[in-house]
């Protein structure tokens, strides 16, 4: 949390805070970021779940990573949820997701929240999940354009 005395200097140096613009999961396209939307959970896979395994090596924090499939009433994609996340997204919660981030994975579409952004569990959400358009079954392809 900011002190006082800093938020003072963010306002005088120009640095106010922006209002978040929700995004609906439609609206996600390869390879953006900035993204806050709220989304409910629906399924949670663990996919890879590393713990300390002996002294060797004990500097190593575990690593959890679970993949979520999460949306609005504009579609689904598949979260991929990274260490504290994995324990707030339970299926049936509905969070909110500040600064999110489109990953590609196998020519598919991931959304991820990295160190810059947030996951927070919010009040239940009213709407219904349309899981007929799950954008992460779309696949993409890389195609570089040649200048002439």
């Amino acid at each position: 949390m900011a002190t006082t005395q800093q938020r003072q200097q963010q306002q005088a140096a120009g640095g106010s805070k922006r209002k978040p613009v929700f995004t609906k999961v439609d609206q996600l396209k390869p390879g953006t970021t900035g993204h806050t939307l709220t989304a409910k959970v629906l399924t949670s896979k663990t996919v890879l779940h590393k713990g300390r395994a002996g002294a060797a090596a004990a500097d190593l924090r575990p690593i959890m990573i679970s993949e979520c499939l999460i949306g609005d009433e504009t579609g689904a994609i598949v979260f991929t949820a990274r260490n504290e996340q994995v324990e707030l997204m339970k299926p049936g919660t509905t969070v909110i997701l500040r600064n999110s981030k489109i990953d590609m994975f196998k020519g598919s579409m991931r959304l991820a929240v990295d160190k810059w952004g947030r996951v927070e569990v919010t009040e239940p959400a009213s709407f219904t999940v349309k899981e007929d358009n799950n954008l992460s079954i779309v696949e993409y392809e890389l195609v570089n354009v040649a200048e002439e």
